[in-house]
């Protein structure tokens, strides 16, 4: 960067340790040094350089703050997981509307009722014979899978 650069409007980072300064008013005392009137976040500063003080600052040229070129179906990707990562919030019953199953009321009463809000405890699933347990354990492990809870790794 040179001093021929330091314009007024021109964005230069590492003129103030702030952030990103514009150039307001530049004021030449000979052709070696120069009065830079900047902004920064608002406030307002000024410094005296020197030709070969602006060797360390960088011309920024200004854009967009919010710009809306991203690639949509990385988009759609990201808000798709995001909808499934908090979807237990709003479906109490998750893993019985994902699973291909039609559990009785006993199983969703002794999973949601009873093991799900004891966590961390350990159980012994007891049952009857063809009272569904393997159905019952089914819907805890997919239900703490979606919420977190536990790692099946």
């Amino acid at each position: 960067m040179d001093f021929g650069q330091l314009q007024p409007g021109a964005h230069i980072r590492g003129l103030d340790t702030g952030g990103i300064a514009e150039i307001i008013q530049v004021r030449s005392f000979g052709p070696d040094a120069l009065n830079l009137v900047f902004r920064v976040n608002g406030k307002i500063g000024e410094r005296l350089l020197y030709r070969g003080d602006e060797i360390p600052f960088e011309l920024v040229q200004p854009g967009r703050t919010y710009a809306f070129d991203a690639d949509g179906a990385l988009l759609r990707l990201v808000s798709e997981a995001w909808r499934l990562r908090l979807a237990h919030l709003f479906d109490p019953y998750l893993a019985i509307t994902l699973s291909r199953i039609e559990a009785l009321p006993h199983q969703i009463t002794a999973v949601y009722g009873a093991m799900l809000p004891r966590q961390p405890l350990r159980f012994l699933l007891a049952d009857d014979p063809g009272a569904g347990k393997t159905v019952m354990a089914g819907l805890l492990i997919k239900e703490l899978l979606i919420r977190g809870i536990w790692n099946a790794a």
